[in-house]
C-alpha cells in the first residue's frame, strides 16, 4: 500500500518517477519496485521521499507494511486517506494507558455521543489506529466534509456507507463530492 500511495502522490504533484529518483538519490529501478510494492523503501529512503513530494512522513508511515485486498481497490480506499494531514487536536484533557490488547493505537478519543450504541457507550475512550484499511463492519474514525464521525463501515459494489450502531441515527452514504477521509480504525480494548 505504501508503493500505491508513492505513485498516487508523485502523479498528483505531476512529478515523474525519473525526477523523485533524481531528487531522493534511490535508483529509478528500486523506486520503480516500492511504487509496485514489490519491495518497502527503508525508514530513510521514505523520508527521503517524502521530502522530495513535499509530503509529511508520518501519515506515510502509517501505511507501511500493509497491503490493499481487491474489495479495498475496488472502493478506491486510496483515495480516502489524508496523507497530507493530520489530526488537529483543540483540547487534551489527560493522557491514559494504552490497553495491552490494543498496541497499534496512536490516539485515544472519548466517545462524543450515542450513535454506537450499543457497542460504544458515550464517553468510553476508544483507540484509534491511523490510515488503517478497513474491512466491512469495521469501526472507524472518519472525517466527513468537516465533521468527525465514529461509525461502521460497509462497502459494496464501490458505495460506502457509514452506519451507526443504533437505529435512531441514519446511516450516511458516501457521494463522491463529499470531502470524505478515513482517519483510521477505531480499536475497542476489552
Amino acid at each position: 500500500m505504501i508503493g500505491d500511495m508513492i505513485a498516487k502522490i508523485r502523479k498528483e504533484k505531476g512529478m515523474t518517477k525519473t525526477e523523485l529518483a533524481r531528487r531522493t538519490g534511490i535508483n529509478i529501478g528500486h523506486l520503480t519496485h516500492i511504487e509496485k510494492g514489490e519491495r518497502n523503501p527503508s525508514q530513510n529512503a521514505l523520508k527521503n521521499i517524502c521530502k522530495a513530494l513535499n509530503t509529511p512522513y508520518q501519515p506515510l508511515m502509517y501505511t507501511y507494511g500493509k497491503t490493499l485486498s481487491e474489495e479495498q481497490e475496488a472502493y478506491g480506499f486510496i483515495n480516502y486517506i489524508a496523507y497530507d494531514k493530520v489530526l488537529a487536536i483543540d483540547n487534551i484533557s489527560s493522557l491514559i494507558p494504552c490497553p495491552s490488547n490494543v498496541p497499534s493505537s496512536a490516539i485515544a478519543i472519548k466517545m462524543p455521543d450515542d450513535s454506537m450504541l450499543p457497542d460504544i457507550e458515550k464517553d468510553k475512550y476508544v483507540f484509534v489506529e491511523f490510515n488503517t484499511l478497513l474491512e466491512n463492519k469495521d469501526i472507524g474514525l472518519f472525517a466527513l466534509n468537516d465533521q468527525f464521525l465514529i461509525r461502521r463501515f460497509y462497502s459494496k459494489n464501490g458505495q460506502i456507507t457509514l452506519k451507526s450502531g443504533n437505529k435512531e441515527t441514519e446511516s450516511i452514504k458516501i457521494n463522491p463530492t463529499d470531502k470524505f477521509y478515513i482517519i483510521g480504525k477505531v480499536l475497542i480494548s476489552e
